[in-house]
């Protein structure tokens, strides 16, 4: 994996850039659709690719390895071909998955014990069969297993957490330099920062990290935000953490968030982002905007002919009405939830490709100025 920075913004520490894979180019900044099982819920691949405008998406270790499993991925040739994405894939270590999803996990310096979250057996993540499993899975760009510590865990359950993360990333590195891709193309690996709130137990990451000097950390992937901390907490620690990573690597905001948490992340020098939200507000009637959030279900659309989203760049956004997709909503239509995220999608990636237009033309902090406020609007 390479990467190409192309510029960066005078008034913020905003940037663009460009990441070449072997399954394709990704201009940042970019938000990544989440295709945890291997599938980007309710939106066909053609859309995702034609409509939405993805240049890569997700995929989680954690579910995949549970199911449909290693076998079935290998057979299949990885996940690429077993889902039919011919363009890039990120797959999380599924470190977040155990702590958020199972409800007995043991943490050991060796690995993490957890249950099924699908019928309670028994499995064991360790640095290097999570590598491997990630070989079998054969995204492009694979995280490293990590602890995801709680955004309100005090100071020294938090320096635990770090050192235990620090330990499994060793091991990683040394498992994934000493194992090669299984499917004739390349792969790449990022650390994750974590440390919580703690600006010492963030630089400390950072320090380690960058002190493991591998060459084939493609980038490097900012966790354990947005999981309860206060926003201004976030922002913080965006703030600290990424003039200190290299200017050559592209910089991984993990499962955040809002529009306005987005670009507030891009000023602060992020390049890649994903979260659920596009998706999983959508199939409950939420819809992003710029002008705005709009609840579907409100009785205001009920006789509102009017197209979803003028602004749109969604076929949806022009083919069907705030009345048509109310009564969908209302009346229980699965079509109402796929309607409602290929707009929330087109409208994420709409956000990037923007911001990446401001930060070309060097006005990004001023345009971020102006759309933040409408953003989080109540239409």
């Amino acid at each position: 994996m390479k990467f190409l920075l192309e510029k960066t913004d005078a008034a913020s520490d905003a940037r663009c850039g460009t990441i070449t894979t072997d399954h394709g180019v990704i201009q940042t900044p970019i938000f990544m659709p989440v295709g945890t099982i291997g599938s980007v819920k309710g939106v066909y691949h053609r859309d995702l690719c034609d409509d939405v405008h993805a240049q890569i998406i997700l995929g989680n270790t954690y579910h995949l390895y549970l199911r449909p499993g290693l076998d079935t991925l290998r057979k299949a040739g990885g996940l690429h071909r077993f889902e039919g994405w011919d363009r890039p894939i990120l797959t999380d270590s599924g470190g977040f998955q155990v702590f958020s999803l199972s409800p007995i996990r043991k943490l050991t310096p060796e690995g993490c014990t957890f249950s099924s979250h699908i019928d309670g057996s028994k499995h064991t993540f360790t640095p290097e069969n999570n590598v491997d499993t990630q070989r079998v899975i054969g995204a492009d760009i694979m995280m490293a297993l990590d602890e995801c510590c709680p955004g309100d865990a005090d100071f020294r359950y938090a320096e635990k957490s770090l050192r235990l993360t620090q330990e499994w990333l060793e091991r990683f590195s040394a498992r994934f330099a000493s194992t090669e891709p299984l499917y004739g193309y390349s792969q790449t690996m990022f650390p994750i920062i974590q440390g919580c709130v703690y600006p010492e137990l963030r630089k400390r990451a950072v320090e380690h990290a960058l002190g493991l000097g591998c060459d084939f950390h493609g980038g490097y992937a900012i966790g354990g935000l947005a999981v309860g901390e206060p926003v201004e907490k976030m922002y913080e620690m965006l703030e600290l953490v990424c003039p200190l990573l290299p200017q050559g690597k592209p910089r991984y905001l993990m499962g955040v968030g809002t529009p306005v948490n987005i670009l507030e992340g891009i000023a602060r020098g992020v390049d890649m982002f994903d979260c659920v939200m596009p998706t999983r507000n959508g199939r409950n009637g939420m819809l992003f905007t710029w002008k705005g959030i709009m609840n579907m279900r409100n009785e205001k659309w009920k006789d509102d002919f009017s197209p979803i989203d003028p602004e749109g760049t969604s076929f949806v956004d022009r083919k069907y009405t705030r009345a048509y997709l109310r009564h969908l909503f209302i009346a229980g239509e699965m079509f109402a939830a796929m309607v409602a995220s290929e707009h929330n999608l087109a409208f994420y990636l709409d956000l990037v490709r923007q911001a990446r237009a401001h930060i070309l033309e060097g006005d990004f902090a001023r345009w971020k100025d102006s759309v933040v406020p409408m953003l989080s609007n109540r239409l």
